[in-house]
């Protein structure tokens, strides 16, 4: 379904891809929050917001009929670089049991706020699906 592209005179990458070339039927997933089934912001922690919002971004994947490994790119919205660089070693673990070894290709950028009050982290993303069976 997808290929990483690294170009040889880069470092290697870590947590991410640089690039993914995939196949498929696109799936657009707006931003995603750290809320529960009940509109609910899950805890004020950092990591565990951040791990929710991935929750909630595979849920869609996964109701659209794929699984993580169709996931080609996600852009990351914080409120807080500290409080993400002090929470890496969760979220890596985290990730890891989601998503084992597979790294999108990731963008990360600090906003100012957002738009639901308390939420840390937002998840977007794009999904590669693959075709339905017949």
């Amino acid at each position: 379904m997808s290929n990483v592209v690294t170009p040889s005179f880069f470092p290697k990458p870590r947590g991410y891809a640089n690039g993914i070339v995939a196949t498929g039927r696109t799936l657009f997933i707006s931003g995603q929050i750290a809320w529960d089934k009940d509109a609910h912001l899950v805890s004020p922690d950092f990591a565990t917001q951040f791990l929710q919002a991935l929750d909630n971004v595979i849920a869609v994947v996964r109701e659209a009929g794929g699984g993580t490994e169709h996931l080609a790119k996600l852009l990351v919205f914080v409120t807080d670089l500290d409080a993400y660089r002090a929470a890496t070693r969760a979220i890596g673990e985290g990730w890891r049991e989601r998503l084992g070894k597979h790294y999108p290709a990731m963008s990360l950028v600090k906003v100012a706020g957002l738009l639901e009050a308390g939420a840390l982290v937002e998840i977007e993303g794009v999904a590669m699906l693959p075709e339905p069976k017949r």
